[in-house]
């Protein structure tokens, strides 16, 4: 599991292998809550045990580093 480096904050953002066919995504972990968000556009797709409010905050912190993230989604997926 790849992780995104050099993100800010309490999550760890990475992608799984056999996930590069789907459209680009990312899925973001602390403690042990996960969700997914698709990133064009930047929206949730799943969530386990995140609260709104901690969602909203992912999403931000995503939109903010979004190039980063592609440019690591393209490194990994291709």
């Amino acid at each position: 599991m790849p992780s995104v480096r050099n993100i800010p904050g309490a999550y760890r953002l990475f992608f799984y292998s056999f996930d590069c066919g789907e459209p680009r995504h990312v899925h973001v972990q602390r403690d042990k809550m996960v969700c997914k968000f698709w990133l064009e556009p930047v929206c949730l797709a799943k969530n386990a045990g995140f609260s709104p409010k901690e969602l909203n905050a992912i999403r931000k912190l995503i939109q903010t580093h979004l190039p980063k993230i592609l440019e690591a989604w393209h490194e990994h997926c291709g």
